[in-house]
């Protein structure tokens, strides 16, 4: 299994135990949340703590050059960097980088970046998490983004809609309809989200994210 396929599980593993609709689960209950395909998928993934975090990281001659930090997970819930430690000695000195997910392999059951080098990572910038009043900013703004896209959308597929006729102008006034309920949907996440104290705020990022997924899906929609 590739460390895409191994990480590919994890990020669904991830966005499962996310996910508002993923619920605890008792034996002899009915699942709820996953299907049993993707409770085997997991199964089968590698686990995050086991076998990736804490792990050596080495090149394509085998020689080491950091260990496993942590992961990102985007946005889209999927794992996109591994961060790796590098330099220093027992912990001392050492600095992070990220590595996109698309640059690791594995070789000889080892997580293997090509071509890598110790100096090579250490010349790479430095990995710095954001604060969360920062965090809480970009979610923020490319929810704003993802409204202006909308709306811009709307006024285009109205547009549309006052010229048409017939089946076409009914097509198009339900488009219409749709994608005025979900900009008005997540106008109204974005709104709780920004009224939310700094302790809370992080509740409301998951119903904001739904809803900006949902949205862009409905603009996309709107195209064609």
């Amino acid at each position: 299994m590739t460390p895409q396929h191994w990480l590919s599980a994890l990020s669904v593993a991830v966005a499962i135990t996310m996910s508002p609709i993923a619920h605890a689960q008792v034996a002899g209950t009915t699942m709820v949340g996953i299907s049993i395909t993707e409770a085997t998928q997991i199964a089968s993934g590698w686990s995050a703590t086991k076998s990736i975090l804490g792990k050596n990281v080495y090149n394509d001659s085998g020689n080491k050059v950091g260990k496993v930090e942590d992961l990102i997970i985007a946005p889209d819930r999927k794992v996109s960097y591994l961060i790796i430690g590098v330099g220093g000695f027992i912990g001392i000195g050492q600095r992070e980088v990220a590595i996109p997910v698309s640059q690791v392999h594995e070789l000889d059951g080892k997580i293997t970046i090509n071509g890598a080098t110790k100096d090579a990572l250490k010349a790479m910038p430095a990995f710095v998490y954001a604060k969360a009043d920062t965090r809480r900013q970009l979610v923020e703004s490319q929810a704003d983004r993802d409204i202006s896209k909308a709306q811009s959308a709307l006024a285009d597929l109205q547009k549309r809609a006052s010229s048409a006729t017939g089946d076409v102008k009914a097509k198009l006034d339900a488009k219409v309809i749709t994608l005025q309920q979900d900009l008005k949907t997540t106008q109204d996440r974005l709104a709780d989200m920004r009224k939310s104290t700094t302790p809370t705020w992080q509740m409301q990022e998951e119903a904001l994210h739904a809803a900006s997924v949902r949205l862009q899906q409905t603009v996309n929609t709107s195209a064609n």
